[in-house]
This record gives C-alpha cells, structure tokens and sequence, in this order.
C-alpha cells in the first residue's frame, strides 16, 4: 500500500480506502461485511469512509464493530453529516443542532472517540455557512474530530468555507466527489481551487458504479446481483447515466489498454484517478475480500503518458466533464 498526504495536511491516508455505502447494512450481511473490512487491512488500507445516513445509520455500526479491537491510532475514520438520519425536522442538514446530535450517534456507533475526518455530505442551502463551520470548529475543538471536509461542493462553496475554517482556525483538508474516467466534472474548477487552498480530493466510483469492470456489455441485460438492479440502495439511479450501449461499448474498447499494462479492468480504472496529483485517496467498496485483493492492486501504479493519451482517445467523446451538471441531491454517495 501506498499514502499520500490528505491534501496539505499532515495526516497520511492509505491510497485506496475502504467505503461502505450501499454495501454494509443493506447489500451484504454483517459477516461479509467484516470479511471485507478484515480484507483491507490485511492488504494495508488504514483509511475507512462512511456516512451516517448509510442505510439508515446501520453502515456506521458494521463498520464499526468490523474495527473493534484494531488500534485506533493506525486508522483512519472518516464520516459524514447532511442527510436524513430520523423523522423529525432537525434530523438532517447542517444546523448547529443537527451536526451536534449527528457527531455523537456516528461516534457511539463507530465505538470511537472521536473521527480523523468529519465531512458535510452536501451543500446546506438553508443554513447559514457561518452556523455550519462554527458547529465544526466546536466538534474539532472538543477532540471529536480531527479534521473538517465536504462531499461533492463546487468550488465557490469549498473557497467559502476555507476562508472560514481559516478564521476559525480549523483546518478544512478535503473533498469527496464522484471522479473517474467517465465522470471528470472536477477537473474544470473544483480540482485548481483545490490545489489552490491545499485541500485533497477523496474520490468515490472510481470504476463509475461498476462500469469500468467491463462486466456490462452492450445490448445484453446486467448480470443478475449486480450494481444496476439493486433498486434498494439508490446504486442502480446512480449507474444509470453510464449505461447506454454507446458507453458500454466504448467502455469494452478499454479491456487491451488494461492488458497491455498488466491490469485488470478495476485496477486501470483506479490507477487512472490516482494519476491526478490533487487526489489523495481512491474509495473502494466490496461485497467479497477477492473484490479487495484485486482493486488494492491499483495502489503505487504509475500509468505512462502514452497510455493516458490511448485511454483519452477512447473514453474523450463520452467523458462528462460539464461542472455544471452536478449530480442531482437525491444520489448519495
């Protein structure tokens, strides 16, 4: 396994980390799941990502019963504070309120005290910034996060909120945004802002919801089990921007450029958004310990620019690269 610093900060994160939305809780069950999670750390991912609103709070409470009993100072936990977790009004955004109580239930159920990364799972347009990164800085500065991040901000947002966890004298290390070779919105302006402010970029679907295995071909329905016909976890929305015949296709034309590097599907897939310096960390997630083994693979490859220009000429009349065509609120990753 390789690290890389978590934007300018001082904190090491392993190159791949471990995610478990849609998996933990809801697609797999809880012996998978910890199959899974002791996979990764036996191949050396240190860093774990997940949310409180992962199917219905549960996700956080595999992980952590999937990590007790490791040594709390060789990992690295991150999670996250927006969406839904209850019925009441305040059980959700970024309310003073709401990320106060949410802190708590993802420490109790993560078994720890406190999170290396704590992140705003989305952009909260109905409360003050100002409420949200003071909330922050109290839940850093009572010791129950080390760290601040966001998930899928444009730029002018992360810009603001740098600008206030300066003054607040907190440290706002990074972002979490959809990123892959078919999905390449950041590069336009969330990504030189970034690099800009010091802040890292932790991408989630670096192989596009499953896309960029190769496992689903044109004209022919998705394997039974797979990503696109899970209705239950919001994955199949999620895929279903990528899975027209024409990028199926395109996607198939990948398969000898994987070959001629001595990779597999995943593994390009995942190199190829580990060559952008400003991301510090690719998110995996898995339903079997081989789906670990074969994507931690990725970790330390270096892909040569004749390789990068073959996988542009393939994949550039495809790529979505508007920045202003954002994912919709209703898809969680």
């Amino acid at each position: 396994m390789e690290f890389r610093h978590l934007g300018r900060s001082g904190l090491l994160v392993s190159e791949i980390s471990y995610g478990n939305w849609l998996t933990h809780g809801s697609q797999i069950e809880d012996d998978a799941a910890t199959a899974c999670v002791r996979a990764a750390l036996e191949v050396g991912v240190t860093t774990f990502d997940t949310a409180d609103v992962y199917a219905g709070t549960k996700a956080e409470s595999v992980l952590g019963r999937a990590l007790a009993g490791e040594r709390r100072e060789g990992l690295e936990i991150f999670t996250k504070v927006y969406w839904p977790t209850g019925p009441g009004r305040n059980d959700r955004g970024l309310s003073r309120k709401h990320i106060m109580e949410s802190i708590n239930g993802s420490l109790r159920r993560l078994q720890t005290d406190y999170v290396d990364l704590y992140q705003a799972h989305r952009f909260d347009y109905e409360t003050p910034l100002e409420e949200t990164m003071e909330a922050f800085a109290d839940v850093v500065h009572s010791g129950k996060a080390l760290y601040i991040g966001v998930s899928e901000w444009n730029a002018a947002q992360i810009r603001q909120a740098h600008q206030l966890a300066r003054e607040l004298k907190i440290q706002l290390v990074s972002n979490q945004p959809q990123y892959s070779m078919l999905w390449r919105v950041i590069e336009a302006e969330v990504v030189p802002a970034s690099e800009e402010l010091g802040i890292g970029q932790i991408v989630f679907s670096p192989i596009a919801q499953g896309v960029l295995t190769g496992k689903y071909l044109p004209g022919q329905p998705p394997p039974s089990g797979s990503r696109a016909t899970d209705e239950s976890g919001g994955g199949s929305k999620m895929i279903s921007r990528f899975m027209s015949d024409h990028v199926l296709s395109t996607v198939q034309q990948l398969k000898p450029l994987a070959e001629q590097a001595g990779l597999s599907m995943s593994q390009l897939a995942i190199a190829w958004v580990l060559q952008n310096p400003n991301v510090s960390s690719a998110i995996v997630g898995a339903s079997r310990p081989e789906q670990v083994h074969d994507n931690v693979k990725a970790a330390g490859v270096k892909l040569d620019a004749d390789l990068l220009k073959a996988i542009d000429e393939v994949v550039g009349p495809i790529v979505e690269r508007d920045p202003a065509k954002t994912q919709s609120p209703e898809r969680r990753p």
